[in-house]
């Protein structure tokens, strides 16, 4: 296409240039530029420079208007030879139409690419169109065999349901029916009742009331009777079963703790290296002994025993401090009223480390790690107060293995219960200073210093003064029983011990049907003797249960009392 352009534009250059030296004759004899070879008449071949294909028109630059005539032959004038301009035209044509065919060929080309690449964008297409038309269809159909399943999945259960209905029409119809006939014979039954029931008042002379309230009163003694054959065999079935496993259980707790025996009482006894030490202690006027009993608390007796002087205070800490304080001023030798007042601050703080040493030495026994410090110390005055003879921390360390060991055996947490046995008379070391009972002192005191509820309940509930609730209050309050009841464990008084036996007949003997009561074994069983003719076996059964229960509820006691009910028939018969 450019050499097509260049060569039609130079053939016009080329004519203009032509006709122009045709009317200007003086052109004719323009001498030829210098260094330019002169071509004879007829010559136009091209320029050895310029390309055979013709396209030297298009590369070569045109001519400036005054220029023209430099490119001609001034010896061959164009208007001269009309052959060479007829040439020079054909070429033209020749190199137009050239370009004009390659052009039209490459129109050609470049409509028939298209067209392919039409084709093959529409065939594509349809392909594309007609995957997505069968992906459709598909679906499609699977939701219409879908939607059809389900129309006769509904269709089904319509007709089961219109079934089922008629069926429940018709079962209401017959129950209808049947409530009908129902009503009548409950009418008919009931007037043949109240006839029944006025022809046995006729026959009878009682009113149906009276009749009621005798049917009553028997049926209520047929149940006691009844009630109490069931009871008789569920304990006798209990016991058979139970007491044989409670009693091994028991056993084996006591006899796997071996605890001394102890004797200790509200006076402490100091010895002194010898009697003229009394007079020291007396002091001037006896201002030695009265300034030791007003800082301390304790009362010192000093009578005629030999070497010995007697500490006597109810508080067990403080005569503890008491006694020590003594026993070192004894051994320092300077007694006066300055002296025992150093030295008794001195033993009070000896004392209160002494009871925290104490509380954790007893923890460490049980094998408690966790416990809130006040709590140890309080454990620890402990170790000074008795009960009934009976070292109270001692008594807790027992009743805390005595617990756990039961706690094993039935498979319960002994942890728990053996914490719970451990702090339940924690309130003993308190009671001088709190009024209350001992167990309710010591469930405040552990609730505040943050034990679970389980053994804050065990604590409150040991002597029964909150009903126990929970399995580790009931084996609180049998380990204490255990360990309180056991041979040697605690001593009491002649006049306490007399007041519980009679007190125990007492109770027996008021019973209805009891001619004789005897107390044994130091009031550990009791043995009721009962008039044959006013009590059966049932009834001693209930006797014997009422008897225990109200010794329960009256009564303190270390251990059980075990209750027997004697009845004896006697039968005489004469022969002559």
């Amino acid at each position: 296409m450019p050499a097509a352009s260049g060569s039609a534009s130079s053939g016009p250059a080329l004519a203009g240039s032509g006709s122009e030296s045709g009317s200007s004759p003086a052109d004719e004899s323009t001498p030829a530029p210098i260094g330019v070879a002169p071509r004879p008449p007829g010559d136009l071949a091209p320029h050895p420079t310029a390309p055979a294909d013709g396209s030297a028109g298009a590369s070569a630059p045109t001519p400036e208007p005054g220029n023209r005539n430099r490119l001609v032959n001034p010896r061959t004038p164009l208007d001269t030879d009309p052959h060479a301009l007829a040439s020079l035209h054909a070429q033209a044509d020749r190199v137009v139409e050239a370009a004009q065919d390659e052009a039209a060929e490459i129109l050609a080309r470049a409509r028939r690419r298209a067209e392919r690449e039409a084709e093959e964008l529409v065939a594509d297409a349809r392909r594309a169109a007609e995957r997505e038309a069968g992906t459709l269809t598909a679906e499609a159909t699977a939701r219409r065999d879908e939607t059809q399943r389900r129309e006769a999945r509904v269709t089904e259960r319509e007709e089961r349901a219109t079934q089922t209905e008629s069926r429940l029409t018709e079962r209401e119809a017959e129950l209808d029916a049947q409530r009908t006939a129902l009503q009548e014979r409950q009418a008919a039954l009931a007037h043949s009742a109240d006839e029944h029931r006025a022809e046995l008042e006729r026959i009878a002379g009682l009113s149906a009331d009276s009749a009621k309230l005798e049917l009553v009163k028997e049926i209520e003694n047929q149940a006691k009777r009844e009630a109490a054959i069931l009871v008789r065999d569920i304990e006798a079935e209990a016991r058979a079963k139970g007491e044989e496993r409670a009693k091994r259980i028991v056993v084996d707790a006591i006899q796997r703790v071996a605890s001394e025996q102890t004797a200790e009482s509200v006076v402490s006894v100091l010895h002194l290296p010898g009697d003229e030490m009394k007079g020291r202690i007396i002091g001037r006027e006896g201002r030695n002994i009265r300034t030791f009993e007003s800082v301390t608390g304790v009362n010192l007796i000093i009578d005629d025993t030999p070497e010995a002087v007697l500490l006597s205070c109810f508080d067990p800490v403080r005569r503890e401090v008491g006694r020590l304080t003594l026993e070192k001023l004894v051994l320092d030798g300077r007694i006066h009223p300055q002296r025992i007042e150093e030295i008794y601050e001195r033993s009070k703080e000896q004392v209160e480390q002494l009871c925290v040493r104490a509380g954790e030495d007893a923890l460490v026994q049980v094998g408690i790690a966790d416990m809130h410090p006040e709590l140890v110390a309080t454990l620890g005055r402990l170790r000074y107060r008795t009960s009934y003879g009976q070292n109270v921390l001692k008594h807790l360390i027992e009743t805390a293995h005595i617990a756990s060991h039961m706690a094993a055996e039935l498979r319960l947490d002994a942890d728990l219960v053996k914490r719970s046995a451990f702090l339940h008379d924690i309130g003993k070391a308190l009671t001088h200073e709190v009024e209350g009972s001992h167990a309710l002192i010591g469930a405040d005191l552990a609730r505040r210093y943050g034990e679970r509820d389980e053994v804050v309940h065990a604590i409150e509930a040991h002597h029964d003064e909150v009903p126990p609730r929970t399995v580790e209050a009931v084996l609180t309050q049998a380990s204490d029983s255990c360990s309180g009841g056991r041979p040697g464990a605690r001593r009491e008084s002649l006049e306490t011990y007399v007041k519980r036996l009679e007190r125990i007949e007492a109770i027996a003997g008021s019973m209805p049907g009891v001619e004789k009561v005897f107390a044994m074994q130091a009031g550990r069983e009791v043995r009721v003797m009962v008039a044959p003719e006013q009590i059966d076996d049932l009834q001693a059964q209930v006797l014997a249960r009422d008897v225990a229960k109200q010794i329960e509820d009256e009564l303190t006691y270390p251990g059980q009392i075990r209750i027997t009910v004697v009845r004896e028939s006697r039968s005489t018969g004469i022969a002559r």
